[in-house]
């Protein structure tokens, strides 16, 4: 089980989020905790939002207060509604947030159901919860979690035991071996259609690669040269490394095989949909280019852009380690196109913006979130095994 956590200041956009996904169909309120059941039983994003800042005192110093959680269970794993309202209730629990005021969603838009948390990390006395080592101690609770429900563990953590990948350090010569340290696994682990995809998972690993094209005995030819990047993603000063250095299986024509496999698989096993739905939640409060960073790290997500002389963006790629795959932003939608990066980060900073205020209500309160029969106030320290 994968827990993501993000913090921000803007309460109304984390509800109406989850909201939307219960008006598309795709979600419904698990469970609450220590906030009022409405008397006709239906949750509004407003009034939800006032229940759990009532909680809060007028005054706090922390910037963001608000907590955004998502717990994500192997999509093997088969869980009762009771079950996965237990995990959130231990989940906060042991997160030291099981005193604060949330609400339970459960998602079903992906392969597998998995719940998002909305809360406050902020006491009745105005201090922020201490969350000192956050990351790894959610890690920690996340892999007891497994073992006490019988889930799956995570397929990334597997993963991440199998390989550890460095960056190229062009100063330190052999670079044979610390290029091929890198490409190696990148070949075997991820997926990626274009070599401009594989270009974007190469350079967070400070390495370039280029395609080369020529004639050999009268016959065309086509080749791939890998070469060091320093620090800045410039070319070093250094020799390029011809793929036939590495073995055939690094050539071009193993290259395209394996963009076309990756497209099948990409296809096959709703790559798109797993990091569309992240970039949804990072892009909830990502006012500069420097936050969104911040945020997609926070989901295992790295950001690539390319900008011409200007400084314009004209190419964005997502690249997901959760998932082992390189998307181009155009692949997940306009919304995440390089165009539409211009213009969002344009209108930011010609208004100055920056994130919302906690109590900024959305321009729009439409649907109120719907009813689900038999939901349950958490009561903590319960547990359920797996059936």
């Amino acid at each position: 089980m994968v827990a993501n956590i993000t913090t921000g200041s803007n309460l109304y956009g984390a509800l109406f989020y989850n909201q939307e996904k219960v008006e598309k169909g795709v979600g419904t309120v698990l469970a609450t905790h220590i906030l009022r059941e409405p008397a006709d039983g239906n949750f509004s994003v407003a009034e939800t939002a006032e229940d759990i800042l009532r909680w809060m005192p007028d005054h706090f110093r922390t910037e963001k207060p608000v907590i955004h959680i998502s717990l994500n269970p192997d999509p093997k794993d088969t869980l009762t509604d009771d079950q996965l309202a237990d995990i959130a209730a231990q989940y906060m629990e042991r997160m030291g947030w099981g005193e604060q005021p949330y609400i339970v969603f459960k998602h079903s838009d992906i392969e597998r159901e998995h719940i998002h948390i909305v809360s406050v990390q902020v006491g009745r006395d105005g201090k922020k919860i201490k969350d000192s080592k956050r990351n790894e101690r959610s890690v920690g609770i996340t892999e007891q979690l497994e073992k006490e429900y019988g889930l799956h563990r995570a397929k990334g953590q597997k993963r991440s035991e199998l390989w550890q990948l460095k960056a190229v350090d062009h100063t330190k010569g052999d670079l044979n071996k610390q290029i091929a340290a890198v490409i190696t696994p990148a070949l075997t682990m991820y997926r990626f259609q274009t070599l401009g995809e594989f270009r974007a998972l190469l350079s967070l690993y400070n390495i370039g690669i280029e395609e080369v094209k020529g004639e050999r005995n009268g016959q065309p030819y086509r080749g791939l040269l890998y070469t060091a990047l320093d620090d800045n993603k410039k070319k070093a000063e250094v020799t390029p490394l011809k793929s036939s250095l590495f073995g055939k299986n690094y050539g071009y024509d193993a290259l395209e095989m394996h963009l076309e496999r990756s497209g099948e698989r990409i296809a096959k096993d709703n790559n798109r949909d797993h990091t569309r739905h992240r970039l949804a939640e990072a892009f909830l409060e990502a006012p500069t280019e420097n936050a969104l960073r911040e945020r997609l790290k926070a989901y295992h997500i790295d950001l690539y852009l390319r900008r011409n002389d200007t400084g314009r963006i004209v190419g964005v790629t997502f690249i997901d380690h959760e998932n082992r795959c390189v998307l181009n932003g155009s692949r997940l939608g306009k919304e995440y196109s390089a165009n539409a990066l211009n213009e969002r980060y344009r209108e930011a900073q010609n208004a100055g913006a920056d994130l919302q205020q906690l109590s900024d209500a959305p321009v729009q309160q439409k649907a109120a979130v719907k009813k689900v029969p038999n939901r349950k106030k958490i009561k903590p320290n319960r547990k359920r095994g797996v059936n």
